[in-house]
C-alpha cells in the first residue's frame, strides 16, 4: 500500500456521515460513499410515516461536533432530522464524495493484491484498501410469516415503506405490531380512520415524552450562548444514561421507572375500562425497547379503536383472522393493512455477500449470531470496519454517541494502516476473548428475560445490545495497535 488508502463507505446515514467526517478530519480524503438511494439520511430518509420522530432528545441525538441551535422541537420530527443530515453532508464536504444510486451487492477481499473488490448491482467493480459498512441495524423491514399475507386484496404496506397515496379517511385500518413506529403513527392517523384494529402480540412499556417546541428565544440563546446548548446536551445525556443504569446496575431504579410507566399508562387509559390490563406488559421493564409517548394510549382509548390481543392465525383477502382463548377463529374485516413489525435487526449486513481471507463467508462466520471486536472488526476480514455493528446498540442512550466513538476508532485504524503500509486484521484471540466477555455480561442481563429483536431466534444469543453504559463503551473501545496484525501477501 502506497500513499493515502482508498476508503469506501457503504451508506450515507448517521453512521456513514460520521465515518466520512472523521476520516476527512484526519486527512484521509481518498474517500467515496456508496449510497443506493438518491439522498443521504438512511432510516431518516426511508421512514416518512405520519408522526415519525426520534425518541431521543435532539440535543443528544446529533453529532457533538455539529450542534444544531435551531432544532424545532426537543424530540425532532423526521423532516428536521433529515434536513440536519443534509446540512452536515454539505458543511463537511461529504456530499460531493457520495455516489448516489450505487447499490452494493458484494465485496471480496483479494489476498494477492490485499484490497477489497466491491461489486455494484450494475456489475461495476470498485477497489478499496479499507471497506466501511454503515448500513445500520434498522434498514430492512421485517414481516411475520403469516399464511395469506400476500393475498390481502386491499392496500398493504410496512411503516418504513409508507404509502402516502393511500387515503385512510373513513377506512377500516388494521395495524399489526405495537413497536416504536406504531406508537408514533397510530396517534397520527387515528382521527382520519373510520375504525382501527391494533393487533398486539407484545405490549411496550411507555414513559412520558417531555417534548416541547423550541421558540425563537431558545434559538437565539442557543446561537449566542453555545454553552447553553452543550449544557442541555449534557443534561439529556445523563437522563438517557439513567435508563442504561436501570437495565444494567440498579433494580431499584428499574422498579421506580416501572412505577412511573404504570402511572403514565393508567392515566392515558382512564377513559377506557379494562384497556390498561390489555396493554400492560408481562415481562420485566427494559427487556424490550422502552418507548416514549404521551398520545399512544389515549389513541387506543378512542371508541373506534380496538386492541386485539388474540394471536393472528392468517390473513385473508378481506381481513385478519385471530384465534381466541376458546379456540374459535374470528375475522376482523379491514380495508387497509399496515405492518408495524419492525426490522431484521439481527441480520447484520444482509443481503450483502462479504468474502474475506481464505474464502470465508461473513454470514457463515455469523451462523450462530453476529459478533465483532467492539462491534467493528472481524478476524479474517482485514480492512473491514463496521459502523453500528454487533453489540453496539444501546438500551437507553443515543446511537449517535456510539457512532462517534466508532468513527474515531476507524480513523485510528486507518492511521495505523498507513503507518504499517499493510491492511490490518484483528487478532482472533483478542476478538474471541472480547466476545466471550460480552456474552458473559449479557447472560444475566434484563435482555435475556423475554423474546425481542435484540436476540437471535433459535440460539437466543443477544447480538444487538452493548451490555454496559455508553460511557463505558467510549472508555473501552479505544484503538490499540497490538490488537491487530498486518497482512502480508
Amino acid at each position: 500500500m502506497t500513499g493515502s488508502p482508498r476508503v469506501v463507505v457503504i451508506g450515507a446515514g448517521f453512521g456513514g456521515l460520521a465515518a466520512a467526517v472523521e476520516l476527512l478530519r484526519r486527512g484521509h480524503d481518498d474517500l467515496v460513499l456508496l449510497e443506493r438511494a438518491d439522498e443521504v439520511g438512511g432510516v431518516w430518509r426511508e421512514n416518512t410515516y405520519p408522526g415519525a420522530a426520534c425518541d431521543v432528545p435532539s440535543p443528544f441525538y446529533s453529532y457533538s461536533f455539529r450542534p444544531n441551535p435551531r432544532w424545532p422541537h426537543r424530540f425532532s420530527r423526521q423532516p428536521a432530522i433529515l434536513d440536519y443530515l443534509r446540512t452536515v453532508a454539505e458543511e463537511y464536504d461529504v456530499r460531493r464524495r457520495i455516489r448516489f444510486g450505487a447499490e452494493v451487492v458484494a465485496a471480496r477481499y483479494d489476498e494477492d493484491d490485499r484490497i477489497w473488490r466491491i461489486v455494484l448491482a450494475d456489475g461495476e467493480e470498485i477497489e478499496a484498501d479499507v471497506l466501511v459498512s454503515a448500513v445500520g441495524q434498522l434498514s430492512r423491514p421485517a414481516f411475520p410469516a403469516l399464511p395469506g399475507r400476500e393475498e390481502f386484496a386491499g392496500p398493504s404496506f410496512h411503516s418504513a415503506q409508507w404509502r402516502h397515496d393511500v387515503d385512510l379517511s373513513g377506512r377500516r385500518v388494521a395495524v399489526v405490531g405495537t413497536g416504536a413506529s406504531a406508537v408514533q403513527f397510530v396517534p397520527a392517523i387515528v382521527d382520519r380512520v373510520g375504525h382501527m384494529a391494533v393487533f398486539q402480540r407484545s405490549a411496550p412499556y411507555l414513559l412520558l415524552r417531555p417534548d416541547r417546541a423550541f421558540s425563537r428565544l431558545h434559538h437565539r440563546v442557543f446561537e449566542r450562548l453555545p454553552l447553553t446548548q452543550r449544557a442541555e446536551r449534557g443534561a439529556w445525556y445523563g437522563m438517557v444514561e439513567l435508563l442504561s443504569v436501570a437495565w444494567v446496575y440498579s433494580r431499584l431504579v428499574a422498579l421506580v421507572l416501572t412505577l412511573c410507566s404504570r402511572l403514565h399508562m393508567r392515566w392515558g387509559a382512564r377513559s377506557a375500562p379494562g384497556l390498561l390490563d390489555r396493554i400492560w406488559p408481562d415481562y420485566p421493564m427494559g427487556c424490550k425497547r422502552v418507548l416514549f409517548s404521551n398520545d399512544y394510549v389515549p389513541a387506543l382509548a378512542r371508541p373506534h379503536v380496538d386492541v386485539v390481543t388474540d394471536p393472528i392465525t392468517r390473513i385473508t383477502p378481506t381481513g385478519v383472522v385471530v384465534t381466541g382463548e376458546d379456540g374459535q377463529e374470528r375475522q376482523h374485516e379491514v380495508d387497509v393493512l399496515i405492518w408495524g413489525t419492525g426490522f431484521k435487526a439481527t441480520e447484520f449486513l444482509v443481503p450483502l455477500r462479504i468474502t474475506g481471507r481464505d474464502g470465508r463467508d461473513l454470514h457463515q462466520e455469523w451462523a450462530d449470531g453476529a459478533h465483532a471486536y467492539f462491534g467493528m472488526t472481524v478476524p479474517g476480514f482485514p480492512g473491514l470496519h463496521i459502523m453500528y455493528g454487533p453489540n453496539t446498540n444501546t438500551g437507553g442512550g443515543s446511537i449517535v454517541y456510539f457512532l462517534e466513538v466508532q468513527a474515531r476508532y476507524l480513523a485510528d485504524l486507518v492511521d495505523e494502516t498507513v503507518r504499517r503500509g499493510a491492511p490490518l486484521d484483528v487478532r482472533s484471540d483478542v476478538a474471541r476473548r472480547h466476545d466471550a466477555r460480552i456474552q458473559r455480561q449479557l447472560a444475566d442481563s434484563v435482555w435475556t428475560r423475554c423474546d425481542s429483536w435484540y436476540r437471535v431466534g433459535g440460539t437466543g444469543r443477544i447480538t444487538t445490545n452493548w451490555p454496559l453504559l455508553g460511557a463505558q463503551y467510549r472508555q473501552q473501545a479505544r484503538f490499540d495497535a497490538r490488537d491487530y496484525e498486518a497482512v502480508s501477501r
